[in-house]
């Protein structure tokens, strides 16, 4: 093919995920304001979901096809990305105050999952049957989303008896705008990595440095549209509500699910081991720290974390 084809591509996948994240975030916003469920919560249970889903299918397909190194090291380096990257880009741009009640969990949760993950993965294999530990923590979150929505709609309804009321046409065409957005964020973001990986082996990059950076960023783009369309709307909760939520998602259930379709023992390469499970898990801790302590995030935090995943790029392709 091409090395113009190629690049076209590439471009037609950005311009899918930019306008399907713009789709999916202006349905989403509209969910939260028709059902009465904090923003936060539908950030980190619904978005991130969606948003997971090409970190998901890239990592399934790449373990199908015997590319455990990419399929690994995108799981692991998209936690990375999203909190080094895109989180701190959002701490940068729209340092905010977190509600504890919504946040503090699930921060925890999502280090509990780096570190289950860490300590798992140290001799070399993710055994099936272990890592059934990772969907615990998984069950606790969609539990604890669970009771955050259902309390979260009860004060909005003592708050404002009057909700908002939508017609059937209105509710039909924002969940179709939703759910657009969100086929135009996976087909896009299926573009970027095939044709961005093809750039990238043209220059002779591994697979395994592909998987954590290029394929990693990749997957990453659908939380990185939602988050810049949220900082340009001054939507801070459901930015970071996303992020973490997608983050969970990625520690605990992806490379479980990886895992379970190799065979029951997931191999895992001694650069994940040593380098990339250590540096989401420190990078996870940074993030998640100060809001836990202070009760919001900093923008010094913000350039940090940057500052942080700027430093791992440096050390992987060095």
């Amino acid at each position: 093919m091409s090395i113009w084809v190629t690049v076209l591509l590439f471009l037609v996948g950005l311009a899918l995920i930019v306008k399907g994240g713009d789709w999916f975030l202006d349905g989403a916003v509209w969910i939260a304001e028709a059902t009465g469920v904090p923003r936060f919560i539908i950030g980190a249970t619904i978005v991130s979901l969606a948003t997971t889903l090409p970190e998901l299918t890239v990592s399934v397909t790449g373990v199908l096809q015997g590319e455990v190194d990419l399929a690994v090291g995108n799981a692991v380096g998209s936690v990375t990305a999203n909190l080094g990257l895109i989180l701190g880009l959002s701490v940068v741009c729209l340092p905010s105050v977190v509600n504890r009640k919504q946040f503090d969990v699930k921060a925890i949760l999502m280090v509990s999952g780096a570190l289950l993950l860490f300590l798992l993965c140290r001799g070399g294999v993710l055994p099936v049957l272990p890592s059934l530990l990772l969907f615990a923590v998984f069950t606790v979150y969609l539990v604890n989303n669970v009771m955050d929505a259902r309390s979260g709609m009860a004060e909005s309804r003592g708050a404002n008896p009057r909700r908002r009321t939508t017609s059937h046409r209105q509710m039909f065409m924002k969940l179709g705008l939703f759910a657009v957005g969100i086929a135009a964020i996976v087909v896009g973001s299926r573009l970027l990595i095939d044709y961005g990986s093809e750039l990238a082996l043209l220059l002779g990059v591994p697979s395994s440095i592909i998987g954590v950076t290029m394929v990693a960023i990749g997957t990453s783009l659908p939380e990185l549209v939602t988050t810049l369309t949220a900082i340009a709307r001054k939507e801070a909760s459901m930015s970071v509500g996303n992020i973490i939520g997608a983050n969970v998602i990625d520690l605990t259930m992806i490379l479980p699910v990886c895992s379970a379709v190799s065979g029951g023992h997931l191999v895992i390469g001694s650069q994940t081991t040593a380098l990339d499970l250590p540096v989401c898990l420190g990078i996870c801790c940074l993030a998640v720290l100060p809001p836990l302590v202070k009760g919001r995030f900093y923008r010094w935090q913000g350039v940090l974390m940057l500052a942080a995943y700027a430093a791992y790029v440096v050390v992987l392709v060095s």
